[in-house]
């Protein structure tokens, strides 16, 4: 549909309106206007039948149908309106409808005059429409909510605040609580998250005031920060919350989330909670926290809050699964086995076929570590559900592979279907990391290629690209792949990492690899394998101390044995053996044969 159609005005006269003869999709849609008008005020009237009709009727048995309280110029306007949109001018009709809105300040014209707007694919007359209806309703909460709506669905965060204030104001007491924690989520849809924040942030403010509003308003405002990367105010507000309302989940599951960022303080803050608070949520809140540790590798925290979940929720299968998945990655493959088969008996009433299928990669995985390559195979034959089919393919072909069935493994890869070009793109990664992952690097470098060519404008396959050019030892072109990627998509963070460490590890141009680094931290501060990427230039450039404060930052954020092994090495140049050794036992417990680690132990010709 033309959206400049919705500009032009209809000529008044009839004959403008009414040129062309009435179709019977006319007739559909003068019988739309005529249901506004007419037959909402006729209910009253009786349906026809041959044997009634037949007999005549006193005056004292006639009934009269409502006035639907249109004049006849008003009813005609709006037949010519529907007349309109049928010849295809719904600009016209869109105008014709609003004017009459507005003299009758009627719901189901402003109502109607959006409809037409949207239908038309305009936006910004549909809130024009919606505008007019709060100026000819002013309490409407209806009208408000559709402003609000129409604001977000145009990713217009200005226009949030006054539609949001007014619905505020109309909402009964006992119903603003919903709506102020239904924000965030209804804001998420916004691409300026800052803008979002500050449309809002006054507004919750003045709620928090309410002790009935306190911990909704504090707990909203923290998550809308948390999304605009302001974690230290985020933190602040969620504190706030907890503080109003000890007992409410809500104030801990945004703690999570700081969690999740690994934000400092936030784990205090889940435990606090945790350690006054019981049931259902209460539980749902410590499965998620595990998670998390799981997640970050934090396993003797984890394993203290399984170990309460096993003992007193050990009819929940979700516990089982967690308690599978850090028995293996800490290479405890027996009791992984067993709790994931717990999980699976648990599970069978009460698990989707998601949770089912997780359990049974884990066990395929666990069957080929331990050599059992036909078990590990029967566990991928008995995952059911067309979502996790791209991943079993993929796991299957992994199998192969390492069995020495390459070429097998390939071709499956290249048969699965691919209806669209997201299959299409998962496809080829899928290929390329298996190469990769086998160390067959110009050949997952061919495929890479392929998906760049395929998909140009695609950032992270030609990053993806670049990180393996470098391991097929191709070193001048991931440099020249990592600067065209820069040059095309100035604000992508990793390409200057990559760079930049690439530089400070070869100890070449260290000058320019501060500066891309400093760039990448700009972009992503809280990154730490970014933060890594400084320290390790730091070192480089021989400032032991700024290099060891910024690597100590860094582990304790993200204990990865590449982070290990950069702050064991400063520590152990600095003289600090033990500490050293302490780091390097760590980075070995959670990956011993991690590359970067293993060559810093081979080169210092160091034993931990």
């Amino acid at each position: 549909m033309d959206r400049s159609a919705l500009t032009r005005p209809c000529a008044q006269s009839s004959t403008s309106c009414t040129a062309s003869p009435m179709t019977g999709g006319m007739r559909a849609s003068i019988g739309a206007a005529l249901a506004l008008a007419l037959l909402a005020g006729s209910g009253s009237a009786q349906a026809a039948n041959p044997k009634s009709s037949a007999q005549p009727q006193t005056p004292s048995t006639l009934k009269t149908p409502a006035d639907s309280g249109m004049g006849g110029e008003l009813l005609y306007q709006l037949l010519i309106s529907e007349l309109q949109i049928t010849q295809g001018q719904p600009g016209a009709g869109f105008s014709l409808t609003l004017d009459a809105a507005r003299k009758s300040r009627r719901t189901e014209l402003f109502q109607r005059a959006i409809q037409i707007a949207l239908q038309a694919r305009s936006g910004e007359s549909a809130l024009q429409a919606a505008r007019a209806w709060t100026e000819a309703q002013p309490r409407s909460p209806e009208a408000q909510r559709v402003v609000l709506q129409l604001a977000l669905a145009l990713d217009r965060p200005a226009d949030i605040a006054q539609p949001l204030r007014s619905l505020l104001r109309l909402t009964a007491a006992a119903e603003r609580q919903p709506l102020i924690q239904a924000l965030p989520q209804m804001m998420a849809r916004l691409n300026d998250k800052t803008a979002a924040l500050q449309a809002v942030a006054p507004l919750l403010k003045e709620a928090s005031k309410q002790p009935t509003q306190a911990m909704a308003a504090w707990t909203s405002l923290g998550r809308l920060q948390l999304a605009a990367g302001q974690k230290d105010r985020a933190l602040e507000s969620a504190q706030q919350a907890m503080a109003k309302d000890r007992q409410s989940a809500l104030p801990a599951w945004l703690a999570l989330g700081l969690l999740e960022q690994r934000q400092p303080g936030s784990d205090a803050l889940v435990q606090r909670w945790l350690a006054r608070v019981d049931g259902e949520e209460a539980t749902r809140v410590r499965l998620e926290y595990t998670r998390l540790l799981i997640e970050q590798k934090r396993h003797s925290d984890a394993r203290a809050q399984l170990n309460l979940l096993t003992r007193e929720q050990a009819s929940m299968a979700q516990v089982w699964l967690l308690d599978g998945l850090l028995y293996l990655q800490l290479e405890q493959l027996e009791q992984a086995t067993s709790s994931l088969q717990r999980y699976l008996a648990v599970a069978s009433s009460e698990a989707g076929q998601n949770g089912r299928a997780q359990a049974q990669l884990l066990l395929s995985q666990i069957a080929e570590k331990q050599g059992k390559l036909e078990d590990a195979l029967a566990w991928l034959d008995r995952i059911e559900g067309q979502e996790a089919q791209a991943a079993v393919q993929s796991r299957r072909a992994l199998l192969l592979a390492r069995a020495g069935r390459l070429d097998e493994a390939r071709a499956l890869l290249r048969g699965l279907p691919a209806d669209n070009p997201t299959d299409e793109r998962r496809k080829l990664v899928a290929e390329a990391q298996l190469l990769r992952e086998l160390g067959h690097y110009v050949e997952a470098l061919q495929v890479y290629e392929e998906a760049t060519q395929r998909f140009p404008q695609d950032a992270d396959l030609a990053y993806e690209r670049a990180m393996v050019a470098e391991k097929a030892g191709r070193t001048d072109e991931m440099e020249r792949l990592l600067r065209e990627l820069i040059a095309r998509a100035p604000d992508y963070g990793h390409a200057y990492n990559a760079l930049g460490y690439s530089l400070a590890d070869r100890n070449q141009d260290l000058a320019q690899a501060r500066e891309l680094i400093n760039r990448a931290v700009a972009l992503i501060p809280d990154d730490p394998f970014i933060q890594d990427s400084l320290g390790w230039v730091e070192f480089r450039l021989g400032n032991l101390a700024e290099a060891r404060r910024i690597l100590q930052a860094a582990f304790e954020r993200r204990a990865d044995p590449e982070i290990a092994a950069h702050l064991g090495e400063v520590l152990w140049t600095e003289g600090q053996r033990e500490a050293a050794l302490r780091v390097w036992r760590q980075g070995l417990q959670q990956q011993a044969d991690n590359e970067t680690l293993l060559r810093t132990l081979q080169r210092l010709q160091v034993k931990p």
